[in-house]
This record gives structure tokens, sequence and C-alpha cells, in this order.
């Protein structure tokens, strides 16, 4: 399962996955995408590695600005996932 963690302003969604593994296995898959007239840009990637897995239609640009992201996000996305998700509901139940 993926859950979502934001959308950019170009409507970029990116999605994470739920904790994989186990001990020092234990890796989290990050999902890049946004819509285009026929079909979809996409990339992802493992954490903690960092590998790229697939790859379509974003510029080396682009792709510069998510893996700076994903460096400085990479333990919010293992705690997300260790969580099942950022159930926004839940963490703002008081609203």
């Amino acid at each position: 399962m993926m859950y979502p963690y934001i959308t950019l302003a170009d409507e970029t969604l990116i999605t994470h996955s739920h904790l994989m593994g186990k001990g020092e296995d234990k890796c989290v898959k990050v999902h890049f995408e946004r819509p285009k007239p026929y079909g979809f840009d996409s990339v992802t990637y493992l954490l903690p590695s960092y590998k790229q897995t697939e790859r379509i239609g974003y510029s080396d640009e682009e792709i510069k600005d998510f893996e700076k992201l994903l460096r400085r996000a990479a333990h919010s996305f293992f705690r997300y996932a260790e969580m099942g998700g950022l159930d926004i509901a839940k963490t703002n139940s008081h609203w």
C-alpha cells in the first residue's frame, strides 16, 4: 500500500510505502508522480539506499530536486511508514 505524503505546486504527488523488511534490511519506497495530458511522469526510489528503481519523464533538474528532498526528509518517510502513513485526521483530531 502507498500512503500520500504531499502534493507539490506542479501537481506532483509524493507517496510512500509501509515499512518493508526487518532489522537492518528495513526500507521504504517513495514514489513521485505528475499527471500529463497523456499519462504520467513518475520516478520511484528505495530508501535508505536512494536507489532509483523507475523513471519516466522527469527532467534531470527535477530529479536533483527530488533527491535533495529525499535526503532532507528520509527520517520522516521512515517514521510515517512505520506508523502506517500520515493520518491527518488522527493527528489533528481536535479540529
